[in-house]
């Protein structure tokens, strides 16, 4: 009897999975298969198979809304759409199917590989076109379920409110009204619920992988570093990645064979952090890391860089590396923790703290440096990467701020919604491309792809001519990094990088589709970082060309950046 039980339950449930595709909107069905097979197609960086099958799953789902709204439209505008016509668009509809899909599939591949090809690496052994697929089926089927369950929601919601104002409120505006109330509150669930909460579960998560330490790495001795014994920032507060970044540091050979071409003399280099617990503040997290500059005697040095580190803390090895192999070691570099949040989670929920890190830093190191002699003082310059760079961005107004107040800045991989180079790059000289801008001609501010080879596309720092001030301002971006082009404006607009000459790393066959393009570039978000060096958001190599236009010792030359740059890459390759 039991078996019975079990066997007409089974048959029950098998026979609602087979009815519920026919319940499916045809003109849905056709607007998912459309987008998701754009979806597809090319884009900034090869991306793994799980991430290319969330991208198509998300844009199936909107393509089958917009199909529903679609059909909706045109009956509400009286075309006529018969039970034939339905069977036939169906029928159609599958044929479609068979032959897109596996066409989709095979040029993602391709496309893939192309670019591969233009980064300078070998074809991928497989895009693992199965798993994309199964993948995008499931994200489309839970996003329309999800969708579905809140449009029963805003009907049972305009019921209600037929019910209770039915007499005065015409039915199409309660149903309107409901809509609008259903979609308010799932924004509400969606903000106050699962981002926030979701952002409070992974800082506690974070939190704890912050205690950890990398491995290889130990407590300094050198009292010119952070964290050693006698330093007022303690070893076990300084977090994973200051930790790494005050235990780091070139190999003797490595640091001898720059200096010698400029002859300095060798010195110890500097380093100075303060962790996010050093402090209850902001502020007083900065003030920590003044007084470390106060204690090693920093004032002294050629050179003091205040870098803004990226979410968890981390400063790129090659940043610092590249500074102080160019001036001997002469150097102090200052830096602190803000969060314990990785920069992708920061990049989505928490916008405000980069930026409030950033002013926090520069503003204590610049009060201190100012009461210094000014002829006796650090040049004084500001740098940072990806996050880093828009929360360095975010201690100053304008350019002219920045020229007031330091010796110059560098900045790589800027993320598109900084204020200083939106301004920049949108005012930016006519005729200049937005991968590439140029600003006055170039007089003070200068953007650069990859100037390490001068690739044919990309402009390098010194295409613009020998005639540039000092202080100098450089920006490195690649026209293939995500984080740098990721923007919301993608929904709706096509932006100007993909109608205008393009990078030398990006594909002609890449395409702005609205909706899709967003999409694609946020999961490039994730994936730019794998890129090789000169692509994506791997900025290795351009570190050397980047110090040496901001900061050059005197007499430095471009053959002695070349060797510089030699030495960077051999260090970014044994990382």
């Amino acid at each position: 009897m039991a078996e019975t039980g079990h066997r007409s339950i089974g048959i029950r449930v098998l026979g609602a999975f087979r009815r519920w595709p026919g319940r499916l909107s045809g003109p849905g069905l056709a607007g998912a298969l459309v987008l998701a097979a754009v979806s597809l197609g090319p884009a900034l960086t090869p991306r793994p198979a799980l991430y290319q099958g969330l991208v198509a799953g998300i844009c199936a789902a909107i393509g089958y809304g917009l199909g529903v709204l679609l059909a909706w439209l045109l009956r509400t505008v009286g075309v006529p759409w018969s039970r034939a016509r339905s069977r036939w668009f169906r029928r159609c509809l599958l044929v479609a199917t068979v032959l897109v899909v596996p066409l989709a599939l095979w040029w993602n591949a391709t496309w893939q590989d192309d670019l591969l090809a233009l980064f300078g690496e070998p074809p991928a052994e497989s895009s693992h076109p199965f798993v994309v697929l199964v993948l995008a089926l499931v994200v489309a089927v839970l996003l329309l379920q999800v969708g579905r369950g809140l449009r029963q929601v805003a009907r049972w919601v305009a019921r209600l409110l037929g019910k209770a104002v039915g007499r005065w409120v015409p039915v199409p505006l309660a149903r309107l009204v409901a809509v609008a109330l259903v979609a308010w509150l799932a924004l509400v669930v969606l903000d106050g619920t699962l981002v926030r909460g979701g952002l409070a579960a992974l800082n506690d998560v974070y939190a704890q992988v912050d205690d950890g330490t990398a491995d290889g790495v130990t407590q300094p001795s050198d009292p010119l570093r952070s964290g050693s014994p006698g330093s007022m920032a303690a070893w076990d507060e300084l977090g994973l990645q200051g930790r790494s970044f005050v235990a780091g540091g070139r190999p003797l050979e490595q640091r001898q064979q720059v200096a010698d071409l400029t002859d300095r003399e060798l010195v110890d280099p500097i380093r100075v952090y303060a962790g996010l617990r050093a402090g209850d503040s902001l502020d007083e997290v900065a003030q920590v890391v003044v007084a470390e500059l106060d204690r090693t005697h920093a004032w002294d040095r050629s050179v003091l860089a205040v870098v803004t580190a990226t979410g968890t803390g981390w400063i790129d090895p090659s940043m610092s590396d590249s500074l102080e192999l160019l001036w001997g070691g002469d150097t102090a570099i200052a830096s602190m923790q803000y969060s314990y949040l990785p920069s992708w989670v920061s990049f989505v929920g928490d916008r405000s703290t980069p930026p409030a890190a950033g002013k926090a830093l520069f503003e204590a190191v610049y009060a201190r440096w100012s009461q210094l002699p000014a002829d006796d003082r650090p040049l004084l310059y500001v740098a940072g990467i990806s996050l880093g760079s828009y929360g360095s961005q975010g201690a100053f107004s304008s350019v002219q701020d920045v020229t007031a107040r330091t010796d110059g800045a560098l900045w790589l991989g800027t993320p598109g919604f900084t204020d200083l180079w939106g301004q920049l790059t949108e005012g930016r000289d006519a005729g200049s491309r937005e991968v590439s801008p140029v600003v006055d001609g170039g007089t003070t501010v200068r953007f650069a792809n990859r100037p390490a080879d001068g690739t044919p596309g990309d402009r390098g720092l010194w295409e613009l001519g020998t005639n540039w001030d000092r202080p100098r301002i450089v920006y490195e971006q690649h026209a293939s990094d995500g984080v740098v082009w990721w923007s919301p404006h993608l929904i709706l607009n096509e932006p100007d990088r993909l109608t205008e000459p393009r990078g030398s790393d990006v594909l002609p066959s890449t395409r702005w589709v609205p909706l899709v393009t967003f999409w694609q570039t946020t999961i490039d978000l994730f994936v730019a970082g794998t890129a090789p060096a000169g692509h994506g958001h791997n900025y290795h190599l351009e570190y050397a060309d980047g110090w040496a236009a901001v900061a050059p010792p005197d007499g430095w030359t471009q053959e002695d950046t070349a060797t510089l740059r030699e030495v960077v890459g051999l260090v970014a390759s044994e990382a």
